[in-house]
């Protein structure tokens, strides 16, 4: 799948999470590189080294249970950054986040 970034004007930040044991929320970055006041509209996830699932209703993922994203595959969620979960499907999963606004 091509990600298309055409709109996004400013990076916000990078995030990598290394423990998804148990259901993991991002941290959102509040300020942008400068400083300023922001809210991303955009994060691009990519799990790295094994699969992990996620949610954004409100309920925490499991390890079975919850929407699959393959290692190596991007999602690009432009939904409330601040609801959606995370959880390994096997150990050892990463998680590399970047935001945009």
């Amino acid at each position: 799948m091509s990600i298309n970034l055409k709109a996004i004007t400013s990076v916000l930040g990078y995030q990598q999470i290394t423990t998804l044991t148990a259901a993991t929320a991002l941290t959102v970055p509040i300020r942008d590189v400068n400083g300023l006041s922001c809210q991303p509209a955009i994060a691009i996830i990519t799990p790295e080294t094994q699969g992990v699932r996620w949610r954004d209703d409100g309920v925490a993922p499991t390890s079975s249970v919850g929407m699959p994203l393959a290692a190596g595959v991007t999602l690009q969620y432009d939904g409330d950054i601040t609801k959606i979960r995370f959880i390994e499907q096997s150990a050892s999963a990463k998680l590399n986040i970047t935001y945009y606004a």
